[in-house]
């Protein structure tokens, strides 16, 4: 059928070339003229399009490679119908400017051609849809980049149950264009009023560099419509960067908090972890698995998953393997304490770079359990340090907490002495020794020798400090959402405490940016922001849920906490 329909176009085109060139068919030289040519045009033109893949596409889903090739073929075939007759005949008796608009009549009938397919078969699909499903009447806050890629994917896809009619944006210039052929139909202040007259369902919030008051703000207005509202995810979220209508997800207090979009060098990070052996300590924690996510971005050549959690080993294991199809992640179900397993493992894998994530964090866990904290965050920093520096790994990043800085509880206080201990072990200050308990471990390999002159060994270590990261393990925010879910009260310790927050996705992006800038024995310090009152976090959580804070949703202080300061 599309064999049938080229030929049909082509000798179309043609005869359309000659009558424009002169303005009639001009067939002075005979019938049989015409039909050579005709056949030099088809016998050429045919097999190179088949070359080109234009008859093995699936035209539903023609795009802007299609045309491309759709080009590239005419082009290609009129120069080679032009090179034969040249050849034959030194082009006697033809006309260049008949052969030059038959390339662009070419161009325009099959382009044409092909997307008349898709939008017959778009159509045709649309309108089976519709018998089955209702569609979704969507509006859309936003009429930027992410959100015509978002109408696009929705208008391409008959299985996504929506309707886009309008969008608003607080830009006056867009006011009154068309995006889709779907109006802008005004400023995000007058929400209510358009969601009302596009008898919309369901609101888009398709801004993916939005501010935290920018984001309060619509959400408020979101609300007053009494519609479902959900949010395309920032960039910071998006692993490969790219929006899709299938990353919608529901409001969460993140998109609140605001923080700033991470502009990341990743140049200098590709320069430290692609082609490298990686190893991640705590890779299936909260942090840790948020620091896998990203570190496949790079290419490296091999991730090692070093967790003493079954469950969270095999989950993260599981993701990478099936989402973001990484089969030789390598897991290591163990604690960083066993010095053997230490040894074997970085004697088997050789990792060129450590991320050191593993760690008790929950302040009044590691306050009641305080040896716990002795034993797992400072003896097994310690051991793990040393097997970087015996096994001559190139980098070691120490994930810290802004905890350590005057702590005031034990757990602040051991992720300080773990900073202290990775100063004493950096490159200029190490003194040569190692810990007795490398004692029991077989030298499997030559472990680096101490220097007498500094840099006394070839590691580079670096530290780097945050605050409390948003949904993390030990986080208030799953506790305050499961406490909304109960119907209440949410407990928070004190009306005037406050913390600061970033999000995973942003935490585990500037430890990366971290460990490729650090030079030796240096600790980062990330920026904040501005501290959050964990009161008002709770009451906009509470918002968010659909609720009226101290009315469908009680609060209530609890006091601080041993080892715990405002």
């Amino acid at each position: 059928m599309v064999l049938t329909t080229d030929v049909a176009l082509l000798i179309t085109a043609y005869f359309l070339s000659r009558y424009l060139r002169f303005d009639a068919l001009h067939l002075t030289q005979g019938t049989n003229h015409y039909i050579a040519v005709l056949l030099v045009i088809l016998a050429v033109k045919l097999p190179i399009f088949y070359l080109f893949g234009l008859y093995n596409g699936m035209w539903r889903y023609t795009g802007f490679r299609d045309l491309q090739r759709i080009v590239g073929a005419a082009l290609v075939s009129s120069s080679v119908i032009i090179t034969i007759m040249t050849l034959v005949d030194r082009f006697h008796g033809y006309s260049r400017g008949v052969f030059i608009m038959d390339a662009v009549f070419t161009i325009l009938f099959i382009s044409g051609s092909r997307a008349s397919i898709r939008m017959a078969l778009h159509h045709s699909a649309l309108r089976r849809e519709d018998r089955v499903v209702r569609l979704k009447r969507l509006l859309v806050i936003g009429a930027g980049d992410a959100a015509e890629k978002a109408t696009r994917e929705i208008d391409d896809n008959p299985t996504l149950a929506y309707e886009v009619v309008g969008f608003v944006d607080d830009d006056p210039a867009k006011a009154g264009l068309r995006i889709h052929r779907i109006p802008v139909l005004g400023g995000v202040d007058d929400l209510p009023e358009f969601a009302a007259q596009t008898r919309a369902d369901e609101l888009l919030i398709a801004i993916v560099t939005l501010t935290g008051p920018q984001m309060q703000r619509i959400v408020e207005l979101c609300q007053q419509t009494g519609l479902p509202y959900k949010v395309l995810p920032g960039l910071g979220e998006l692993i490969n960067g790219r929006v899709s209508v299938s990353s919608i997800r529901d409001i969460s207090y993140k998109d609140l908090l605001g923080r700033e979009e991470v502009t990341l060098d990743q140049a200098r990070i590709g320069d430290t972890l692609r082609g490298k052996t990686i190893l991640v300590t705590g890779a299936g924690g909260s942090i840790g698995s948020e620091l896998c996510r990203q570190i496949i971005r790079f290419a490296p050549s091999r991730l090692i998953l070093f967790d003493s959690s079954e469950e969270n080993l095999y989950a993260i294991q599981m993701e990478l393997l099936h989402e973001y199809q990484v089969a030789d992640a390598v897991p290591v179900l163990g604690k960083v304490q066993d010095v053997r397993l230490l040894d074997m493992v970085f004697s088997r894998h050789r990792p060129q770079v450590v991320f050191h994530a593993a760690a008790y964090k929950h302040v009044p866990l590691v306050e009641n359990n305080p040896w716990e904290a002795v034993y797992n965050n400072i003896f097994a920093s310690q051991l793990l340090i040393e097997a970087v520096i015996r096994h001559r790994v190139e980098r070691f990043v120490l994930v810290s907490t802004d905890k350590a800085v005057r702590p005031t509880n034990v757990m602040g206080a051991s992720k300080r002495l773990t900073e202290l201990l990775m100063l004493a072990y950096a490159r200029n200050s190490w003194d040569g020794g190692f810990s007795p308990a490398w004692r029991r471990v077989p030298e499997t390999a030559e472990p680096a020798t101490y220097r007498a002159e500094a840099p006394h060994h070839d590691t580079r270590f670096m530290a780097v400090r945050f605050g409390n990261v948003l949904g993390s393990s030990g986080s208030v925010l799953p506790l305050f959402k499961r406490q909304i879910e109960l119907g209440g009260p949410v407990t928070v310790t004190h009306p005037e405490i406050t913390r600061y927050f970033m999000s995973i996705e942003e935490a585990a992006q500037l430890i990366l940016q971290a460990g490729s800038m650090g030079g030796d024995g240096e600790i980062f310090l990330l920026k904040m922001g501005e501290p959050v009152r964990i009161d008002q976090m709770a009451r906009d959580m509470i918002r968010l849920a659909g609720k009226e804070p101290d009315v469908d949703i009680k609060i209530r202080y609890s006091g601080l906490r041993p080892g715990e300061k405002l």
